[in-house]
């Protein structure tokens, strides 16, 4: 009886250890992928649409600099902050219709993301709206874009609260900065967990950067078809999330 008690025991603590390592590693992967594809998205939009699809506030300085110097912006620099704050907030009406919370929204939310981009793909490959940057086809296309990372932000914010930005890289930079100053500083630090907080950053910062050049290198090369290469990327994310999700669910019961 008392063996039985005893392995039953063992058995519950073999979970309770396992699963948080299993939840943490794909976490860890969900992140650096999220920031690959935003930095693919960025690129690939500025140069072909010649929009920042992922970074709101690039938008915002090129519009004013436009306004500034007495012109007017593109119809895409107008729009894009707007069509922003639209999806934000369309992506909250659904998680709250959903009723899910944390984790359990991330499957749904990269799924959303996955066919915007690939709507993208599609409309770029078919069309070419990167001839004529400034039509409306080629708004069309980089609102979409804009979309699809606005429903990336949500989901970072919403699925994995505390993690960092997979699409804004001035604040990771200078917390990064600051976590490799605590850990090799001796003595109390000012931040707790700053080595772990560290490496997780780090990822996510060099994900961005690969994302960026590997972007802007798909673009010389592939033109309307570099998009194919966020698609892909977002494709294989989405079960991913179903497999944290999964491991949360078992360190629950």
């Amino acid at each position: 009886m008392n063996v039985s008690i005893e392995s039953g025991v063992l058995r519950v603590k073999a979970r309770v250890s396992t699963v948080p390592t299993e939840s943490a590693r794909l976490e860890r992967r969900l992140l650096p992928s999220l920031s690959t594809i935003a930095g693919l998205v960025d690129v690939i939009g500025l140069l072909s649409l010649g929009l920042f699809t992922a970074h709101v506030t690039g938008n915002l300085v090129t519009t004013a600099v436009v306004l500034v110097r007495g012109g007017s912006p593109s119809a895409a620099q107008a729009l894009a902050v707007p069509v922003f704050a639209a999806e934000v907030a369309i992506i909250w009406l659904i998680a709250k219709a959903l009723g899910r919370r944390g984790p359990a929204l991330a499957q749904t939310l990269l799924l959303i993301q996955f066919l915007l981009l690939m709507c993208v793909l599609v409309l770029s490959v078919i069309f070419d709206p990167a001839a004529n940057p400034h039509g409306s086809l080629a708004v069309l296309v980089a609102m979409i874009a804009v979309a699809a990372m606005a429903c990336q932000f949500v989901l970072v914010r919403l699925a994995l609260p505390g993690a960092p930005s997979t699409a804004m890289m001035t604040g990771n930079l200078t917390n990064a900065v600051l976590w490799l100053l605590d850990t090799l500083s001796p003595g109390q630090p000012l931040t707790e967990g700053a080595e772990e907080r560290l490496r997780k950053t780090l990822k996510v910062v060099v994900g961005f950067l690969i994302g960026c050049i590997v972007g802007a290198v798909a673009v010389s090369f592939l033109k309307a078809w570099a998009w194919l290469l966020p698609v892909l990327l977002a494709a294989v994310i989405v079960p991913w999330s179903e497999l944290l999700n999964s491991a949360r669910a078992r360190l629950v019961h």
